[in-house]
């Protein structure tokens, strides 16, 4: 099974499966073209000296280096982050080496804040803010289109009422 599906329950079924948004690729994909381009500008100068092959060498080590470190790195961690809701929870996963989660059952959730900048609005996307019964606070930065994550959520908890907890007001 792919994931999230194998992290569910009997009867339990996906509402939403999400990554960041793409914006978090921007800048991995911006240092991905300096760093490329530098270093074919940096081997066309070094290519006719007598020590090129030392040279050519150790811009291509710094180069990948710096590919893993500003490139690979960022999209791994961008392709491991999941924000997922479904009919019975809100899962949160992020993590490639150390993977941390939290799971927030649907009935514990008290409240749900999207909140989105000027640039977001134009990107579609913003940061989705889960309160829970025990206090404890789900912050999602860069959700792709929050306001309907935002309004699905809010469906989800009001449609699966808990028999043994009412969040305030209900």
């Amino acid at each position: 099974m792919a994931y999230p599906d194998d992290l569910l329950s009997s009867g339990e079924h996906v509402v939403i499966h999400k990554h960041p948004h793409w914006k978090m690729l921007f800048f991995p994909v911006f240092w991905l073209l300096v760093v490329v381009a530098l270093g074919t500008y940096l081997a066309g100068l070094v290519a006719d000296q007598s020590w090129a092959s030392a040279a050519l060498i150790a811009l291509a080590v710094i180069g990948v280096v710096l590919i893993l470190w500003l490139t690979v790195a960022p999209l791994a961690r961008w392709r491991t982050t999941h924000f997922t809701i479904t009919s019975e929870r809100v899962m949160y996963r992020e993590g490639v080496f150390k993977r941390t989660g939290l799971d927030i059952p649907l009935s514990r959730v008290n409240s749900v804040l999207f909140e989105h900048s000027l640039m977001d609005r134009v990107l579609g996307c913003g940061t989705l803010t889960i309160e829970s019964a025990s206090n404890e606070r789900l912050v999602v930065d860069d959700v792709p289109s929050v306001e309907k994550v935002h309004t699905m959520l809010y469906r989800e908890v009001n449609d699966n009422p808990s028999d043994d907890f009412h969040p305030q007001g209900a």
